[in-house]
C-alpha cells in the first residue's frame, strides 16, 4: 500500500476513481479497514496539510461504501483492491458546526442507545456483538465558535474513546496535530496514521490527472488554446501539479483564477503558476491590474467569519472597519478580482429569527432565505489571516462594527449573525469577558454557541454575570426554550446569585416573561414546602387584598438549620406535593421549620400553630394549577387546562406548591425559590372545580430541541434523555 502501487494500478488497466481521481494506495488501505482485513487496523486516521484533499478522499471512498451510491459507479473498471465489500453503509455524523456533546448525542441518537451519560455511549458501543462501522470527516471544522479549540475536544471527549472501544471500527479525518494525539492513545497495532503529504501516500499523477480534468472543457472551461488542445492541457497541468508541491487546493484554486481572467497569462511562463495559496491570491490581483493588499483587505472579513459564512450586507461595513478606509468602491469593482475565492451561500431564515423582539408578528410569515457569502476553503482564510499584519487588531475591529451594527443596542433587533457570532469574534479578539454584561445577549444569541465561546474563556475572567450564565446554559441548550423563556430561566438565575439588577434588566427587554422570580434561599437540604398565612401586623392596611393575614411559606429543613424551630412531625404544616413523606420508624420525632415571608425575602418568627393552609375553597377558587413531572413542573389554567408555562431545573426537584395567590414556591437541591406567576389571568374556576391536574397537551416551553440535521432516530426524551442538541454537556 504505497505510492508506487498508483504506476502499478495504471499499468493493470484500471481506471482511476471518478471523484477522486487518484490516490489508490490510500484508497487500498481504507477498503481494507472497512472489509477488517487480516492485519489491518481497528483505527485509521486520514490527515494531512490543509488543502491536501483528505475531504475528498474521504468523500470518494464513502461513495464505495454506500451500496445505493456505487451502483452509479463503474466498480467493475476500478482496482478492485480500492472497492470494499458491499456492507451496510457506516455510520458517518457530520462534525460540522456541532460540539462534541452534539456529535456524541447524534451518534447516540441515530444507533437508538438508551444512554443517559457519556460515559453510557460507550458502555453500550461496548458491549455490542456485531463491530460498528464510523466515519467522520471533516473535525477540523467542527464548532460553532473557531477560535474554541471544538476540534480537538472532538478528538480527546469522542473520537479517543471510541477509538479505545474495541467493538468500532473508526475512520477520521483530522489535522495533523490532532491525527498524532489520536493515534498516541492507543496500543501499537491498532491505528493507522494515513498522511496524505507522505511519500508513501503522496500521488502526484493524481494531481496532474486533477488539474487536467479541471482545465478540459468537458469540466466548464473556456475555449483557449490551453484547454481545448490535449498536449497543451496536459503540459500546464503538470507544471501546476509540480509547482503546486500536491497541494490540491493550490491547483484548484489557480484553475478557478485562470477562467476568472485568462487575460495576460502565459501558460509557459512558470513564475505565473503558484507554489502556495498565498501565491494564487496574489498572482491573480497582479494579473488584474490590482494591489494584492487590497484583494487581502476585500476578503479579510469572509476570513474572519464565523458558521456558515457572513451575511453579504455586512461584508462592506466589515470590510470598511478591518481596512481602516472606505471599501465601498473596491468591493462594487471588485467582483471579478474576488471571485475565483468566494462562494454564496443560501441560508434559511428560521422563525426564531423571523419572530424576534417584541414587535414581532404573532405569525410570522414563511421562512425566508438569506444569503451568506464565504471563502470556498478554511485553508483559504487561514492564509488571508496570518498575512494580515496584525490578526487580533483586525478582528477587534471587526468585533466592534459588529457591535454598532446593534441597533440602539436592542438585540431583539439586531441581525442574526451578530447575536451568534459576536461572541465568537471578540473570544478571537481577547474581548469576549468585557461582553458578557448585557442581558440582552444573553437572551437572544443562540445559547449553544455563546456557551461554546463562553467555555473557552478561563473561569478566573469571567465576571459574576457571565458566570451565571454559564452554570444556566445547560438548561438553555437542553430545552431548546424560545428567547422568553431563556430569559426566564436566567431572571431566576440572577436573582439566585444576587444580582437583582441583571434580573429587572431582563424584565425591561419587552418579553413577555411568564414568571417574576420574588426571592431565593441557597438553603440545600430542604425536604418539603407548605404556603400558608399569619394574622397580618396592625399597622397593615385593612383594605389590601388578604388584608389580615400575612402569606408564608414554612419550609421543612435539617435540624439545626439557623433560624429553624423543631417541632414535632405530627405539628408540622402538611403539603400535598409531600403528602408520601411520611416519617419511617427509624426518624426522629421532631422536624424543623422556617418560615419565610412568601412575596418578599425575609425570615418570620411564627408559632407554627398559628398557621392556616389554604382551604378547599380557596384552591378550587384559586385560577392555576400545578401538575410535576420527574424533572419539570407545569402550571395550567384551571378554566381551560391550558399549560401557561413550564419549569425545567440543573438540579432536581424536592417539592414544589402554587398558592393561591399564584406564586410558585420550588425546592431544588440547590435552594427554594419563590416566582410570581404573571401570564394574564384567567377566569376564576368554579367552586365546583377539581383540584386535579386535567389532560393537558405537552408544554410548548420550554420544547426538547429538535437534533441536527443528519440525524435519523427518535427524541432524545424517548431514551429517558431530556439533553437535546447538548446532551450532558453541563
Amino acid at each position: 500500500m504505497s505510492a508506487s502501487g498508483e504506476a502499478a494500478g495504471a499499468a493493470a488497466g484500471y481506471a482511476p476513481h471518478p471523484y477522486i481521481g487518484g490516490r489508490s494506495a490510500a484508497l487500498r488501505a481504507l477498503a481494507a479497514w472497512r472489509m477488517r482485513w487480516p492485519g489491518a487496523p481497528r483505527v485509521v486516521a486520514l490527515t494531512g496539510s490543509p488543502g491536501s484533499g483528505r475531504s475528498r478522499v474521504v468523500a470518494g471512498f464513502l461513495m464505495l461504501c454506500d451500496p445505493a451510491y456505487r451502483k452509479q459507479l463503474p466498480v467493475d473498471d476500478l482496482d478492485p483492491a480500492t472497492v470494499p465489500p458491499d456492507l451496510p453503509a457506516p455510520v458517518v455524523p457530520d462534525v460540522r458546526g456541532l460540539t462534541s456533546a452534539q456529535v456524541l448525542w447524534l451518534l447516540a441518537d441515530h444507533l437508538e442507545l438508551a444512554a443517559g451519560r457519556a460515559t453510557d455511549v460507550f458502555a453500550e458501543l461496548g458491549a455490542r456483538e456485531e463491530p460498528l462501522a464510523i466515519v467522520v470527516p471533516d473535525v477540523d471544522r467542527a464548532g460553532p465558535v473557531r477560535a474554541a479549540g471544538e476540534p480537538a475536544r472532538l478528538v480527546r471527549e469522542v473520537l479517543a474513546p471510541l477509538a479505545a472501544t474495541p467493538t468500532v471500527h473508526l475512520l477520521a479525518d483530522v489535522p495533523r496535530e490532532l491525527a498524532a494525539e489520536l493515534a498516541g492513545a492507543l496500543p501499537s497495532g491498532q491505528v493507522q496514521v494515513i498522511d496524505l503529504d507522505a511519500p508513501e501516500w503522496a500521488d502526484p499523477e493524481g494531481l496532474v490527472l486533477h488539474a487536467e480534468t479541471a482545465l478540459a472543457p468537458e469540466a466548464g472551461a473556456p475555449d483557449l488554446p490551453y484547454t481545448t488542445d490535449p498536449a497543451a492541457r496536459r503540459k500546464l497541468a503538470e507544471a501546476l501539479a509540480r509547482r503546486a508541491g500536491g497541494s490540491r487546493l493550490t491547483v484548484q484554486l489557480a484553475v478557478q483564477s485562470l477562467f476568472a481572467h485568462s487575460e495576460g497569462f502565459d501558460p509557459e511562463d512558470e513564475a505565473q503558476l503558484p507554489a502556495t495559496v498565498g501565491d494564487v491570491l496574489d498572482l491573480h490581483a497582479r494579473r488584474l491590474g490590482a494591489d494584492p493588499r487590497t484583494l487581502r483587505q476585500m476578503l479579510a472579513p469572509l476570513a474572519f467569519a464565523e458558521g456558515d459564512g457572513l451575511p453579504v450586507e455586512l461584508w462592506r461595513p466589515l470590510a470598511d472597519a478591518a481596512a481602516g478606509r472606505d471599501m465601498g468602491r473596491v468591493l462594487a469593482d471588485g467582483i471579478l478580482l474576488a471571485a475565483p475565492f468566494v462562494e454564496p451561500v443560501e441560508a434559511p431564515v428560521d422563525e426564531d429569527e423571523e419572530a424576534s423582539g417584541p414587535e414581532a408578528p404573532a405569525e410570522p410569515a414563511e421562512p425566508a432565505v438569506r444569503t451568506l457569502v464565504r471563502l470556498t476553503h478554511p485553508a483559504l482564510a487561514a492564509e488571508i489571516r496570518s498575512g494580515l499584519p496584525d490578526p487580533r487588531d483586525t478582528q477587534t475591529k471587526i468585533a466592534m462594527a459588529l457591535l454598532e451594527a446593534v441597533p440602539q443596542q436592542d438585540w431583539s433587533r439586531a441581525d442574526r449573525y451578530v447575536r451568534d457570532h459576536l461572541a465568537g469574534h471578540t473570544l478571537d479578539a481577547g474581548l469576549l469577558p468585557q461582553l458578557l454584561v448585557d442581558p440582552g445577549l444573553f437572551t437572544y444569541a443562540d445559547p449553544i454557541t455563546l456557551r461554546t465561546a463562553i467555555e473557552a474563556v478561563p473561569l478566573d475572567q469571567l465576571g459574576a454575570p457571565a458566570r451565571t450564565y454559564l452554570r444556566t446554559a445547560p438548561l438553555l441548550t437542553r430545552s431548546g426554550a424560545p428567547a422568553d423563556m431563556r430569559a426566564a430561566l436566567l431572571e431566576t438565575a440572577f436573582v439566585e446569585d444576587d444580582l437583582q439588577p441583571y434580573a429587572e434588566a431582563l424584565h425591561g427587554l419587552g418579553l413577555d416573561l411568564p414568571w417574576r422570580t420574588l426571592w431565593s434561599l441557597p438553603l440545600a437540604g430542604v425536604a418539603s414546602v407548605a404556603a400558608g398565612s399569619l394574622p397580618a401586623a396592625e399597622e397593615a392596611d385593612p383594605a389590601a387584598p388578604g388584608a389580615g393575614r400575612r402569606p408564608v411559606v414554612a419550609l421543612v429543613v435539617p435540624a439545626g438549620t439557623p433560624g429553624s424551630r423543631a417541632v414535632p412531625v405530627a405539628d408540622r404544616p402538611e403539603s400535598e406535593a409531600s403528602a408520601d413523606q411520611e416519617p419511617s420508624p427509624a426518624q426522629p420525632s421532631t422536624t424543623a421549620l422556617l418560615f419565610q415571608d412568601l412575596l418578599r425575602p425575609g425570615y418570620v418568627e411564627a408559632d407554627p400553630a398559628q398557621v392556616l393552609r389554604p382551604s378547599d375553597e380557596e384552591r378550587a377558587a384559586a385560577p392555576y394549577g400545578l401538575s410535576r413531572g420527574s424533572d419539570y413542573l407545569r402550571v395550567w389554567d384551571r378554566a381551560s387546562g391550558d399549560v401557561v408555562t413550564a419549569l425545567v431545573s440543573d438540579s432536581p426537584f424536592r417539592d414544589a406548591e402554587l398558592t393561591p395567590e399564584g406564586v410558585l414556591v420550588v425546592a431544588t437541591e440547590r435552594g427554594v425559590t419563590a416566582r410570581q406567576i404573571l401570564a394574564p389571568a384567567p377566569a376564576p374556576a368554579p367552586a365546583t372545580a377539581t383540584a386535579e391536574a386535567p389532560e393537558v397537551a405537552a408544554p410548548t416551553v420550554p420544547a426538547q430541541a429538535t437534533a441536527p440535521a443528519g440525524t435519523t432516530s427518535a427524541d432524545a426524551a424517548a431514551h429517558g434523555r431530556p439533553h437535546g442538541p447538548e446532551g450532558d454537556h453541563s
